[in-house]
């Protein structure tokens, strides 16, 4: 292909004529077959580059409103970059491994994993992934997306995946990963740990409860009278892991009496609880601080084990009894507190959510259905204190949407403290907009514990560590990293499965704790967002045109905890600075009344049925007429209203394309020489590509959208165009006044082309074939043309400007009493008046030195002018009426050769 060659786009009917659905595919297709993305890259090499890295969707499925939001976008962006001076490639990606691939292939093909070997199950995956890569490929391509689409990334490739096993080779060598048992967010649906990127909160009931545990040593702190410690938990279910309960030890804790039992709380909660608990009265027999109460010992309530008082900083008297339960095999605080005291790391529930036979009585049962079973035992055997309904919120599972448990496993970990230091600095050398997500950004690197990125999947990428089998040390070095990475490039991941753990380890490998040659394969594959956030060591380095740090990543606002952490944090360990320079983030896409969008409640927009019935243009405008940055909602009705405005834009465009029908570039008339009607509207043109030019540029595409639809609709069809119509159709064609004003109007249609391309894709080439162009343009598309800047010349001087402003405020005002006398019924249309304007002197000098350009500036058949108080006087215009230009005037009747036509009418017609 010689990407210098002529583009051979269709024929564009004239006048432009709407039927968006049906001509935009028209276009598409010869994008394609004239390889526009490549022509492009080929018309802006050597210019700087601007690198906007495109965030890989999951392909499995088809499209969505989120989707069609996200790489529009992106693709308003890449446009404007190429058109203000850029090389701006784009190299779409999609992610392709995990649990999303997983649930679906097994949803939608009715697979059973367990009836595949691995390879099997993995190949079908892959299969599905590649499918739907290619359906959402069509999908985005008829969004109007530019990008180098036969040639996209994928985190399935074996070039991918060679450079992320280098990725995680590089985490190894700086010491931030490690495997330990910890508890971690495990998805009993799925059977998998979790990251923190895939939980989400939802509100759930539950059934709280105060438990009674026995005190059976005190520490010599009690009064020997039977006393019970109270814990409160809204997860019944994890009882069967608790080897202690928690106290804060400056915290003051009381034993109260009641009846003939004593309970020990919270002093700050102990109202709370005597409501909870129904108590009428108690005693206060004693207070003590937590510190005084540590390694009393407590019976458990069902089992046969002993529950040890210990001390924890995590403890807060915002609600329970400030004695917490601790199950360290069930909660990271508590993990890390019973560390402290050697406690064991029980985990009485499987990965499928059963428990086992360290749950005693309730093993066999699900873990959510354990929880009314326990809490009849407990009631049973009078350890409960109290229960009710309450509302809380829970983590669950992004996927399938059920609740998540907290269960210790092994597990693959990255040390956040390893890095944190060095992600916040860079967090702060970046750019991100809106300006408070640094915030956010910080906050949530700040805060966020170790990353777990061990899953326990069959379609991802193998983590490429050996386990020793001779102790539980494991083997990760520059030479076991090189040769997997070698291996997968050449094969794929499907490698670890095939070959003999031999085949795979480097020449003389020993374990670097007991020396041990004798090794096993890792079971567990690779957290999917590591998969994602290792894309910008394999694109950015290795794509055509592309280089990192990119300059641009723009995605949901979701991705806080996803993409944008997970990417800087491989980048930081792997290259010690942030993968971008800019970060974007647009909100979520809602129905009209503001509901988030799903199957079950039918609300959903599919992009492709608005491609249908509106055409992409209005799908691309209704997108940049918002506020990305917070959710935007969809509706038909948004939708209808987005298109009226569009045919606004369309119409303007069409009028002046029409009236452009007999001007070519080489009749223009120098600027010094256009009439001051037209150089006001050349000077209101310059404002609008200066705002233009800087919405695009600070990412405010609602700016854009606002600008060029209020200068079509303000500037052009209610005062330029209007006032321009008489000149138009009536001065002599090829006379000063009519050449000026389409000097004017071809600089306006050319400049807001350009100007709406970026969102307007194919309205704007549609545009573009009609316009007449100058030597100077590339006439192929508007896309290998820049986007006009600021003119000197087209700038008005400030009195002159001030002039005009005084000009369109009393064009108002006679527009006001123009309007009285109509609805008075003395006139009908404003050529059927005559106005005289009494005016202080300033206005009367102003408006005399105008005086030629009055007629056109109200559209009247004749204005006087007086000085004195301000007034506007309208009477009936008085002559007759010219049946070519509808003015009246004396002049009707005086031409022998055309009596029905005023003086300049009849010239024009002679000159004609």
């Amino acid at each position: 292909m010689d990407y210098n060659s002529t583009v051979n786009l269709p024929q564009t009917e004239f006048p432009m004529r709407g039927g968006l659905p049906q001509r935009e595919p028209v276009w598409l297709a010869s994008w394609q077959q004239n390889n526009v993305y490549q022509q492009l890259m080929k018309h802006n090499e050597g210019k700087p580059s601007y690198i906007m890295h495109d965030g890989p969707p999951f392909s499995n499925g088809e499209i969505h409103a989120g989707h069609a939001l996200n790489k529009i976008l992106k693709d308003i962006v890449v446009r404007y970059k190429n058109m203000v001076g850029f090389q701006a490639p784009n190299t779409p990606g999609w992610d392709n491994h995990g649990m999303p691939i997983e649930s679906a292939i097994i949803k939608k093909q009715k697979l059973d994993a367990q009836k595949l070997s691995p390879v099997e199950f993995r190949d079908a995956c892959r299969a599905f992934a590649q499918h739907y890569v290619d359906v959402q490929r069509e999908g985005f391509i008829r969004l109007g997306a530019l990008g180098d689409w036969d040639n996209p990334y994928l985190t399935m490739d074996a070039a991918f995946e060679a450079a992320e096993v280098k990725v995680f080779g590089a985490m190894a060598a700086k010491g931030c990963l490690y495997k330990a048992l910890k508890p971690v967010y495990w998805c009993a649906h799925d059977q998998t740990a979790l990251a923190e990127a895939e939980i989400e909160y939802k509100e759930d009931e539950c059934q709280s409860i105060y438990v009674k545990f026995e005190v059976k040593q005190d520490n010599g702190l009690l009064n020997g009278r039977k006393t019970y410690v109270v814990i409160w938990t809204t997860t019944t279910w994890t009882l069967p892991g608790n080897v202690a309960v928690s106290v804060h030890p400056r915290s003051d804790y009381v034993q109260v009496q009641v009846g003939d039992v004593c309970y020990i709380v919270a002093e700050a909660l102990l109202v709370a609880v005597a409501k909870a608990a129904g108590w009428s009265d108690w005693m206060v027999l004693a207070t003590f601080k937590g510190q005084q109460m540590e390694r009393m010992t407590l019976a458990h309530p069902f089992l046969d084990r002993d529950s040890l008082v210990i001390c924890g900083e995590h403890v807060t008297m915002d609600s329970g009894t400030g004695c917490v339960h601790t199950a360290p095999g069930h909660g990271a605080d508590d993990f890390i507190v019973c560390r402290n005291y050697d406690l064991p790391t029980i985990v009485p529930v499987n990965g499928k959510g059963v428990l086992t036979e360290e749950a005693g009585p309730f093993a066999g049962q699900y873990y959510a259905k354990a929880n009314k079973t326990i809490l009849e035992a407990l009631q049973a055997s009078g350890h409960l204190l109290a229960s009710e309904t309450i509302v809380h919120t829970y983590p669950h599972c992004w996927r399938c949407g059920d609740p998540i448990v907290f269960r210790a496993t092994e597990q693959w970990f990255v040390s956040i403290d390893a890095i944190r230091e060095a992600a916040c600095d860079a967090i702060k050398g970046v750019q991100w907009v809106p300006g408070w997500s640094q915030e956010r950004m910080l906050a949530m690197v700040g805060e966020r514990s170790d990353w777990c990125i061990s899953r326990q999947r069959n379609w991802g990428l193998p983590i490429p560590a050996f386990l020793c089998c001779d102790c539980d040390g494991y083997l990760i070095n520059d030479a076991s990293i090189e040769k997997i990475s070698g291996i997968f490039a050449s094969e794929g991941s499907n490698a670890w499965l095939t070959h003999d753990v031999a085949d795979l380890l480097p020449d003389g490998a020993v374990c670097p704790k007991c020396g041990g040659r004798h090794f096993r394969k890792e079971t567990d594959t690779l957290d999917g967002w590591f998969d994602s956030g290792s894309t910008h060591a394999h694109v950015l380095n290795t794509f055509p045109h592309m280089r990192r740090p990119a300059d641009l990543y723009l995605e949901g606002n979701d991705q806080f905890r996803g993409w944008f952490q997970s990417s800087l944090l491989t980048s930081i360990v792997a290259y010690g600075d942030a993968p971008y320079k800019t970060v974007v983030t647009c909100g979520m896409i809602v129905d009209g009344d503001g509901k988030k969008m799903s199957k079950s409640l039918g609300n959903g927009i599919d992009p492709m049925d608005v491609a249908k019935e509106f055409g992409v243009d209005v799908l691309r405008l209704w997108v940049a007429s918002g506020d990305y940055h917070s959710d935007l909602r969809i509706s038909k009705d948004l939708l209808k209203q987005t298109a009226e405005n569009y045919k606004k834009i369309r119409n303007t465009a069409r009028f002046i394309l029409g009236v452009l029908s007999d001007y070519t570039p080489d009749k223009a008339v120098a600027v010094e020489r256009l009439l001051p009607i037209d150089r006001y509207a050349l000077s209101q043109l310059n404002k609008l590509v200066a705002r233009v030019r800087d919405a695009y540029d600070s990412f405010d595409f609602h700016g854009v959208a606002y600008a060029l639809h209020n200068f079509c609709v303000v500037e052009m069809s209610n005062f330029y165009l209007d006032v321009l119509k008489d000149t138009l159709y009536c001065d002599v064609a090829d006379g000063l006044a009519r050449r000026s004003a389409q000097t004017v109007l071809h600089l306006i249609l050319d400049a807001l082309t350009k100007m709406m391309a970026p969102i307007l894709c194919f309205t704007a080439e549609e545009i573009w074939q009609c316009l007449p162009h100058a030597q100077r343009d590339n006439a192929d598309m508007v896309l290998f043309n820049d986007i006009p800047a600021p003119q000197d010349g087209w700038a008005l001087d400030e009195a002159t400007e001030r002039q005009f402003e005084r000009l369109m405020a009393l064009r108002d005002e006679v527009n006001k009493a123009l309007e009285t006398a109509r609805g008075a019924g003395q006139i009908g249309k404003s050529l059927e008046a005559e106005v005289a304007i009494s005016c202080q002197p300033d206005d009367f000098a102003l408006l005399t030195a105008c005086e030629g350009l009055l007629k056109q500036l109200f559209i009247v058949s004749g204005v006087a002018v007086t000085q004195g108080a301000f007034g506007i006087a309208v009477t009936p215009a008085t002559g007759g009426k010219c049946i070519r230009c509808w003015m009246q005037s004396g002049e009707v009747g005086s031409q022998t050769d055309h009596p029905e036509l005023c003086g300049r009418c009849a010239d024009a017609v002679r000159a004609r």
